[in-house]
């Protein structure tokens, strides 16, 4: 085991050589780009068992200060109640979804099908993301060198439905590290803010992940069979965890773990001895890369839990773990929203343009009242997620409007995405046109848990 601490098999060092090299400039000037992105798919679909990708050195925090002084770290205040139930985009909200939106049309929707197809999504687009759309600044405070004010669960949920629309498994190897950023913020102690925070609004953002999922029927996230249990120094966790989007080139997780009887979260740095990945292609979200990571007597400091700064209390502890839930299925909800747009917005001009006996498709009664159906459940679907995300935002409890807004989206998301491939017939079945993969994407709704935060 001790050996094992400075060694790192012959392929993980080539997957994590291989990653960076897919993302330097030199690259792309050369044309080998696509040859690089190839070779990476193809070690992940034949299998892999790796140590975690290299690990940056994250600052560590400044000498004489608490890690647990609840009072230095920096929370995002609730956004004001006016009193009343509007759910219209301020200026500034409108403004961010409109310039999303354009990068997801432009940026996101003309390599779907290659990040598909390639199980990864572009390091050239996940740099201009970066760059361009700044996920990683919004949710971070000032202080440390972010753009975030008060909390914004609905410029989130607005910026994740707009990311969709263009592709949701390139949307979702976007959004993944602000996950990590976003539960750092609103319960991460202040040594762990002044840790890994800086690091988020840098040019080279670190690839990170939440994940709480776990591979068995039913899944319940807070029935955790990921065992966190304390030993001299701090935790030691084992177990797996499932679908994790790029895993295999994170350098930072939040892992959710049982510890004493309770769901709890820990911040886990992927060169930590006992942490390997593994390949683990989805039906749907391919473009973000999905994995498993296996943790075997991993150890952890004792600050290591997330929470611990201004919760004490055991029950609080789960209700900072289920608020985490909630938000991250909010995420989801988002995701479906801008996907179903998406097969809307497809499905509309195909059943106008295509004839059939004479007459546009949509001049019959079924297919005229399918399209129908899925406007009429966007729309619900829409609200209820916006509502909740508003109440969250502005410190309310959510926990009734986050579940309906999660059914919702889970059951008419998958119904809409199966509506649109009936609607194109037998040119839904076939990768010509993007609904085959918009309805695998959506399936996903229904099943994944953690990945993102709004």
């Amino acid at each position: 085991m001790a050996k094992n601490r400075h060694r790192r098999d012959a392929t993980g060092y080539g997957l994590a050589a291989l990653n960076k090299l897919a993302g330097w400039p030199l690259v792309e000037r050369l044309g080998l780009r696509k040859t690089v992105e190839r070779t990476v798919f193809e070690a992940s679909k034949t299998g892999f068992r790796a140590l975690g990708a290299t690990t940056r050195a994250f600052a560590t925090a400044s000498a004489g200060r608490s890690a647990n002084a609840a009072s230095a770290a920096t929370r995002p205040p609730a956004a004001v109640d006016d009193g009343m139930f509007d759910l219209t985009p301020t200026g500034e909200q409108e403004l961010m979804r409109a310039s999303t939106a354009k990068f997801a049309i432009e940026q996101l929707r003309p390599l779907a099908a290659e990040a598909d197809s390639e199980c990864v999504t572009s390091p050239t687009v996940l740099r201009r993301a970066a760059s361009e759309l700044g996920v990683t600044l919004l949710g971070v405070p000032e202080p440390f060198g972010g753009l975030g004010g008060h909390r914004s669960a609905t410029a989130n949920v607005m910026i994740t439905e707009a990311l969709a629309h263009g592709d949701m498994g390139q949307a979702l190897a976007i959004l993944a590290p602000a996950a990590v950023s976003g539960a750092l913020v609103l319960w991460g102690s202040e040594r762990q803010q002044r840790t890994y925070l800086p690091s988020f609004v840098t040019d080279n953002a670190p690839a990170a992940a939440l994940a709480l999922l776990e591979a068995r029927p039913l899944f319940d996230p807070f029935q955790l069979r990921t065992r966190a249990r304390r030993v001299a120094g701090g935790f030691q966790l084992d177990g797996v965890k499932s679908l994790v989007p790029r895993a295999a080139e994170a350098e930072l997780f939040v892992i959710g773990a049982e510890l004493d009887g309770r769901p709890a979260l820990f911040i886990v740095e992927s060169s930590a001895a006992g942490l390997t990945v593994e390949a683990e292609p989805a039906m749907g979200l391919r473009a973000a890369s999905l994995g498993r990571v296996v943790l075997d007597g991993v150890r952890l400091p004792a600050d290591a839990q997330l929470g611990t700064a201004h919760i004490g209390a055991s029950k609080l502890g789960t209700a900072l773990y289920a608020d985490c839930v909630r938000l991250a299925r909010l995420g989801w909800c988002a995701l479906a929203l801008g996907t179903a747009q998406a097969v809307l917005d497809y499905v509309v001009p195909y059943v106008n343009d295509r004839e059939a006996f004479g007459e546009p498709v949509s001049h019959r009664q079924s297919v005229a009242f399918a399209v129908a159906n899925i406007g009429i459940e966007l729309e619900g679907m829409r609200l209820t997620t916006y509502r909740a995300a508003s109440r969250a935002e502005q410190g309310k409890t959510y926990a009734r409007e986050a579940a309906l807004a999660r059914t919702l989206c889970a059951e008419h998301g998958m119904q809409i995405g199966s509506n649109g491939v009936q609607l194109l017939g037998g040119h839904g079945f076939v990768k010509e046109h993007p609904v085959e993969r918009w309805y695998r994407d959506l399936r996903a709704v229904g099943v994944m848990e953690g990945a993102l935060l709004v």
